[in-house]
């Protein structure tokens, strides 16, 4: 059903909601005719930062699995 939240998701499912979250806050016309605008955008600049910072976590992680020792691939 739209709308119902997923108890778990997989590493690239939780990085696909991310990526699609980041890209609705960048599509997101600011209305300055509403007084609460100013708040409205820092909390959507905030959590645009949050989704960037953990889509990056999970890259990193990602990036470390697949070369478990740490290894140079090139």
């Amino acid at each position: 059903m739209a709308g119902d939240v997923p108890t778990t998701l997989s590493v690239s499912e939780l990085a696909r909601e991310l990526e699609e979250l980041i890209a609705a806050l960048d599509r997101r016309v600011p209305r300055v005719e509403q007084a609460s605008e100013a708040a409205i955008a820092h909390d959507a600049a905030a959590l645009r930062a949050r989704a960037s910072s953990r889509l990056a976590e999970l890259a990193d992680a990602g990036a470390r699995t697949a070369e478990p020792n740490g290894s140079d691939p090139s």
